[in-house]
């Protein structure tokens, strides 16, 4: 199960009833943040959930909206007593931006490691599943995010039985190992079924449509696109500035055919972005007109079936 919270829904600047983009995401034992703008650890408060635990930061790029609330964050995670490195994801420049920021939070009980992303496109494995970065189109390198959970066949014990593999090898089999034990070599794919589905979330703000995104989109559980404006009126603005409508978001999701599309990164000048659900849903009906704490728990197909 991925429980999935997007935290602040508001671009360029808070207000009383809106915080600025983050997004938070739990599987287990592991949390990832995506953005972390002005009010993220309040809005991280009112869910409930704490950011002492957090195993990696990922920024789409370093306008302020997307990472002004780092340096409260970091003093919070070190006043809550955080000994264990802190690993954070961003475009070139990543180490610099945020030393700067540090000026305000120079000292940390724990190492904060930094992965530059490099190129289009890089992936970041972790144990049990993947962070994805693939470039996008805004007025400053950025990014877009997915987080991927592979899953394995299930675990066939008439298959290992039946080839006289060792009881004390199963495990290691099951967990994707190659062994190699009294001149035989055994490979998971001996006791695996056929794969089973997993799960995937996209995100991806500040851009206009690009092709990275819709192949991306593809096999996708659920999108969290920008919906900057929703009244084309703007549309000259959201191309001049590099931003999306609600409309192209849904158009992506659409395409992809995906279950669910929420929008985010709302433009303060849009107070009530509910007024334009029905015009977006007839493009794609699966629209969410997200508000801050909007969450999900997505879960394996087996878990739904069981």
């Amino acid at each position: 199960m991925l429980d999935v919270c997007l935290l602040g829904t508001g671009g360029m600047m808070p207000l009383t009833y809106r915080w600025l983009t983050s997004l938070m995401m739990k599987y287990n034992g592991k949390s990832i943040l995506i953005d972390c703008g002005e009010g993220t650890q309040i809005a991280m408060r009112e869910k409930g959930w704490s950011a002492k635990p957090i195993d990696v930061i990922c920024f789409t790029h370093y306008h302020a909206d997307h990472i002004s609330g780092l340096p409260g964050l970091l003093l919070t995670m070190g006043n809550a007593e955080r000994t264990e490195p802190l690993l954070l994801i961003g475009p070139k420049g990543l180490a610099r931006v945020v030393n700067s920021l540090r000026v305000i939070a120079p000292e940390l009980p724990f190492e904060i490691q930094f992965r530059e992303i490099s190129g289009d496109q890089e992936d970041f494995p972790f144990e049990g599943f993947q962070i994805r970065a693939f470039r996008v189109n805004h007025n400053v390198l950025c990014y877009g995010y997915t987080l991927t959970i592979p899953r394995a066949g299930r675990f066939d014990r008439d298959r290992a039985l039946a080839q006289d593999i060792p009881l004390k090898l199963w495990s290691r089999l099951q967990k994707g190992e190659t062994v190699e034990q009294d001149g035989r070599t055994f490979t998971p794919d001996m006791v695996l079924g056929d794969t089973r589905k997993g799960l995937k979330v996209m995100y991806c703000t500040d851009t206009r449509p690009t092709k990275s995104m819709e192949e991306n989109a593809a096999g996708c559980d659920l999108l969290i696109l920008e919906g900057m404006y929703g009244d084309m009126e703007n549309y000259p603005k959201a191309r001049e500035h590099r931003h999306m409508m609600m409309q192209e978001a849904a158009r992506i999701a659409a395409a992809a055919q995906v279950p669910q599309l929420w929008l985010t990164h709302y433009s303060p000048a849009m107070p009530r972005p509910e007024e334009y659900l029905e015009d977006v849903r007839r493009i794609f009906p699966e629209t969410v007109i997200a508000r801050d704490g909007r969450s999900v728990e997505l879960k394996f197909e087996e878990e739904i079936e069981s």
